[in-house]
């Protein structure tokens, strides 16, 4: 569980500055489950320019309560969280502060999301909040104000999280606050868990992710896990403390970030190197006579496939169906073995290119519309599928027929703006199998958005 807190200040003298705003957001990793979000009376002056900064003055603070009225609530909302700031240094230097001077000694964890921001999101030209979070697409309102502020840096936490590839600030989570966050009963840890689509991380008591898993209803997948009778289930039963997880919506994403993730951390109940997950891929070539020949065959790695499958039998079937739609030669297609015509032309359901009666000019064309349609090579490209709520959008990122990574954006951002889009996108690593997931996928979700960049 984490507090993001933001405070505004008196300005002045290090360490006599007093706090005029404070605001608290308990966040779970998901939503925002409390908040507490106060003026406070700093009993002492405030500077000028800062005044003009956050228009907070003496007079809408005469009324405000004093540090002391508000304190045993910070210490409640905060028990058993890591606090959570943009330059969690000075927020968490403020408010131990205030504590201090009641004669409290106010300890937490703590986490800044400007170092966060800087290991995660390299390169960027600022990092300060307003400028880091509008080059993200980031609503932010209220901008120096506690709440606006705050509201913000749980935006931007999010998005971390999710850039996050390698769980090191989940893990850590999970071994400060065992006994607040863990239960050791089956039923407990069930009980808290979604049925949502997304990635799930199963871990032991020290923190580590000993297996990652994706699917479209996490809770009923891990009361799976945790009823299974193999050998594999019995061991994870019997070192799980946790499970943590991240929403998707998309099963694509949830797809793509199980892969990414599993070869990252290498979780010890998952196979080391994950088997590929398709076995035979289609091909093209041209014959002497210049049509455009099609071929299934197993994976070749010297060559660069159209698309892939998991097995034979799904090759077999996207031939046949490619056959029908775009009036293909079965002999061309590789499906109908002959010297001479198909089966198709003896029943004038064939053009001819199997004996040289269609042109090839005008085959080729049809051909290369299903090549097209089913590969994207070369494509500069957005995939956009459902988000985590309602009003948000995943983007999977395909530039120059390279995966690049993924994000989320609100619906309310345009994401055509290339410098804006790559800014929220995790990177992930391209290689076969996400090729082949983000195929698979396409195929059998042809209605999805596709934005060609």
């Amino acid at each position: 569980m984490y507090a993001v807190l933001d405070i505004e200040t008196t300005g002045g003298k290090y360490n006599e500055e007093g706090i005029t705003e404070i605001a608290i957001y308990k966040f779970d990793g998901h939503n925002v489950v409390d908040q507490f979000i106060s003026l406070v009376n700093p009993e002492r002056d405030i500077q000028p320019f800062v005044v003009n900064l956050t228009g907070i003055n003496s007079n809408m603070l005469r009324n405000a309560p004093k540090f002391y009225e508000i304190a045993k609530r910070i210490v409640e909302i905060t028990d058993g969280c890591i606090l959570v700031a943009h330059n969690a240094k000075f927020d968490y230097r403020i408010l131990s502060t205030e504590f201090r001077r009641l004669g409290f000694e106010y300890e937490r964890e703590s986490l800044c999301t400007v170092e966060l921001s800087k290991d995660l999101i390299p390169d960027q030209p600022s990092y300060s909040l307003g400028k880091l979070v509008r080059s993200l697409g980031i609503p932010v309102a209220d901008r120096h104000r506690a709440s606006g502020d705050a509201q913000a840096t749980v935006k931007l936490f999010k998005l971390l999280l999710d850039k996050d590839t390698e769980k090191n600030i989940i893990k850590d989570a999970v071994r400060l606050n065992p006994r607040r966050e863990l239960e050791p009963k089956h039923l407990d840890i069930i009980s808290g868990l979604p049925t949502i689509t997304g990635v799930y991380y199963i871990h032991k008591d020290d923190g580590e992710i000993i297996y990652i898993g994706k699917s479209n209803n996490i809770k009923k997948r891990i009361n799976q896990h945790f009823t299974n009778t193999n050998p594999k289930s019995k061991k994870i039963q019997s070192l799980v403390s946790s499970v943590s997880y991240q929403a998707t919506g998309s099963e694509l994403v949830a797809l793509l970030k199980e892969n990414e993730e599993i070869k990252r951390n290498k979780p010890i109940f998952n196979r080391a190197l994950k088997r590929n997950i398709f076995t035979h891929a289609l091909y093209s070539f041209i014959d002497d006579n210049k049509y455009i020949n099609l071929s299934i065959a197993k994976i070749d790695n010297r060559k660069k496939p159209i698309t892939t499958f998991s097995n034979l039998q799904s090759a077999k079937s996207f031939i046949g169906k490619a056959i029908n739609d775009y009036n293909l030669c079965q002999k061309l297609t590789g499906s109908y073995k002959t010297k001479t015509s198909c089966f198709n032309y003896g029943i004038k359901a064939c053009n001819g290119a199997c004996v040289k009666q269609e042109p090839f000019e005008d085959y080729n064309e049809r051909i290369s519309q299903l090549i097209d349609k089913n590969s994207y090579a070369n494509k500069d490209m957005v995939i956009v599928d459902k988000g985590r709520d309602i009003d948000e959008r995943s983007a999977i990122l395909i530039k120059n027929g390279v995966f690049h990574g993924l994000g989320f954006f609100s619906l309310n951002y345009q994401i055509t703006n290339i410098e804006v889009l790559e800014s929220i996108i995790t990177p992930m690593e391209n290689n076969r199998d996400t090729q082949h997931i983000i195929q698979s996928y396409l195929r059998k979700h042809k209605k999805i958005k596709q934005i060609i960049l």
